[in-house]
């Protein structure tokens, strides 16, 4: 027998070291991705942060910071993945060798950028009504109104930040994301402690202060991103530049394929939205939990993000290049190193949940955090539960969308977010009295819902036909450095 499991063990260690070095292997999608990785957990590092901070500052300014912060990304989002596609194009053009596209792709989605940061504006006078409707305590519901009004006034630099970021993703560059990423994270926090405190002359603004960090340090994110752009490197070989004109050929066909994708991103956030404005009519102690539980989520979740991007970016590369074995071999290899490292997270959530509590609950009142800490315990473990399937939800999304394949992913939001979320959690919670478990086993059913169809869609292949550029694209040699060297600098 123990021959046996050594032979079974030699046999599984020799075919993981065999995917490392091939192509398509662990290795491409691990130097691609970990720069995204290190991006997306700063991004996490920084919206823990801050919601500690606030925990710290009273549990009303953190019940007030998820609602308004999630509804404020949730009408962005709209614009932010619309613009952010541009990734898929650069993605595409890079792989077909078509440089001199790369530029005006980027610049199409910089004026998306420019009329989400317009729309945004509209729903500052809105922002009283729109949490009056939720119904939370009136103290957070004054917070929730402050927070949102300023992250909207401050919503053109991330969703250009989006855009822009793209050039980078698209052509496999991740390391600038990665700088732009560490240096936002690093601007927030420090802005965050100085303003919601009062620190260092500052004036103590509470939530006021952890908007105005936000939006201050997205503004430094956005002006180093066009820093960066602007090299002359960048400008000589994609048209960075040059391509800044309005096209509205090319403009049309971001709209008809990220479109999809930025809704797709709405109503997901819209869905979670949602919830947690229903889960806040239970009472304050049930919001703060759900919102300290989605945070943890976060923090361990959120690098997942940077290996969906790379699925995509690895896709739209090989279709570029007319070579979907390749492309369908990127994201088996993705899916391998990102379930090992959640199922990993997903034991840790429910045999010591007070690691992840522990910094919520250092700078709180013991007394009013005790009940927070026992309901958040039993959330981890419907997080522990539906964040395996979230994995396959993260990954084989970003794989068809990576194609082109953005309707079919809205279409599945759509379906899933009315009948198996929201519509479930609002009769269980405001018609039938339910309490928070029964409306967290909602949540747990519709992300399991949505893996598993991204999993089929994926299966069935069509997305291997899909293309997002003009034209016909012609084969490109295998190896991508007997291409045209860029010399792209950050």
């Amino acid at each position: 027998m123990g021959s046996c499991r050594l032979r079974v063990l030699t046999k599984w260690v020799g075919a993981v070291r065999g995917r490392y070095g091939e192509d398509a292997g662990y290795r491409e999608v691990i130097s691609l991705a970990i720069p995204l990785v290190l991006s997306s957990g700063a991004w996490a590092i920084q919206h823990f942060v801050d919601r500690m901070f606030l925990t710290w500052y009273s549990p009303e300014a953190v019940a007030a910071a998820t609602p308004a912060g999630i509804l404020n990304y949730a009408l962005m989002s709209v614009f932010i993945g619309t613009a952010g596609y541009v990734s898929t194009f650069v993605a595409q053009y890079y792989g077909a060798q078509r440089y001199d596209r790369i530029g005006p792709s980027v610049w199409q989605g910089v004026y998306v950028a420019v009329v989400g940061g317009v729309a945004m504006l509209l729903f500052v006078p809105a922002a009283r009504p729109l949490f009056a409707f939720a119904g939370h305590d009136p103290l957070v519901q004054q917070y929730e109104v402050e927070y949102f009004r300023i992250l909207c006034l401050g919503a053109f630099p991330p969703i250009a930040s989006s855009a822009l970021s793209g050039f980078f993703l698209g052509i496999g560059r991740t390391v600038p994301v990665m700088v732009v990423n560490l240096v936002e994270t690093a601007a927030n926090l420090l802005l965050d402690y100085l303003l919601i405190f009062g620190k260092a002359g500052f004036p103590e603004m509470g939530i006021r202060g952890a908007a105005w960090a936000t939006v201050a340090a997205g503004t430094l994110a956005l002006l180093i991103y066009f820093v960066l752009i602007a090299r002359a490197e960048n400008a000589r070989e994609c048209c960075s530049l040059s391509g800044w004109r309005f096209e509205p050929e090319l403009f049309r066909r971001l709209i008809q394929f990220g479109f999809p994708s930025g809704m797709q991103f709405f109503l997901d956030v819209a869905g979670f939205t949602a919830f947690v404005m229903l889960v806040g009519r239970l009472g304050t102690i049930e919001l703060a939990a759900t919102n300290i539980a989605f945070n943890i989520n976060t923090i361990a979740f959120q690098p997942m993000i940077g290996f969906g991007i790379a699925v995509s970016v690895l896709v739209g590369q090989r279709l570029g290049e007319n070579r979907p074995e390749l492309a369908e071999r990127s994201v088996w290899s993705a899916f391998h190193l990102t379930f090992a490292y959640m199922a990993s997270v997903a034991a840790l959530y429910v045999l010591v949940p007070d690691l992840f509590l522990a910094p919520f609950a250092a700078g709180s009142d013991a007394g009013r955090f005790e009940m927070i800490r026992q309901t958040t315990k039993v959330l981890l473990r419907f997080v522990a539960l539906y964040s395996l399937f979230d994995t396959m939800n993260i990954v084989f999304a970003s794989a068809i969308k990576g194609a082109g394949d953005t309707r079919f992913v809205l279409r599945m939001i759509v379906l899933a977010s009315c009948l198996l979320f929201v519509l479930p959690t609002y009769v269980l919670i405001v018609r039938l009295g339910k309490g928070i478990y029964a409306a967290w086993t909602v949540a747990s059913i519709y992300v399991i819902a949505l893996g598993m169809s991204f999993l089929l869609r994926f299966l069935l292949g069509a997305w291997k036909q899909m293309r997002v550029i003009e034209g016909a694209t012609a084969s490109v040699p295998p190896a991508l450095p007997e291409t045209p060297t860029l010399e792209l600098e950050m």
